[in-house]
């Protein structure tokens, strides 16, 4: 990993730049993950494609239309279905199926959502923010 601020290479969980004292994650003029020079307005490294955020999360995306890259497609849930199938198929666990957890889909479909107590479980985790897909994604809003 690079630092952002001054391009200077830094250990993956650093919080401060040794070379420029500051968070190598806050800065806007180099790749974190190429060292390449930036501008403080662009989104996406030209030499290596991957999205420059504050953070530097890391993301490859599209050089040509800035579309995130993940494996076998979008990937990405939507909250707002997610929310919908609880409340209204719930008790069937098509929720569960839908964000990826094929298995407990099935325990919650032959229970019937754990008798419904499952379902306001993940009912509560949905609307709150903490229910992710099956590999680890949060719900896209």
């Amino acid at each position: 990993m690079y630092c952002r601020s001054c391009g200077k290479e830094t250990a993956e969980k650093a919080v401060m730049c040794v070379s420029c004292g500051v968070n190598p994650k806050n800065g806007t003029n180099f790749c974190q993950n190429c060292s390449g020079e930036t501008g403080p307005e662009t989104e996406v490294c030209t030499k290596c494609g991957v999205k420059l955020t504050k953070g530097g999360s890391g993301e490859k995306v599209c050089t040509k239309c800035g579309v995130k890259l993940t494996k076998g497609g979008s990937g990405e849930k939507e909250w707002m279905i997610t929310l919908l199938l609880c409340i209204f198929l719930g008790g069937l666990g098509i929720h569960r199926f839908y964000t990826g957890h094929t298995a407990i889909g099935i325990i919650q479909l032959l229970t019937l959502g754990g008798c419904g107590i499952w379902v306001l479980i993940d009912l509560i985790l949905i609307i709150i923010g903490s229910f992710k897909d099956a590999d680890g994604n949060e719900l896209a809003r």
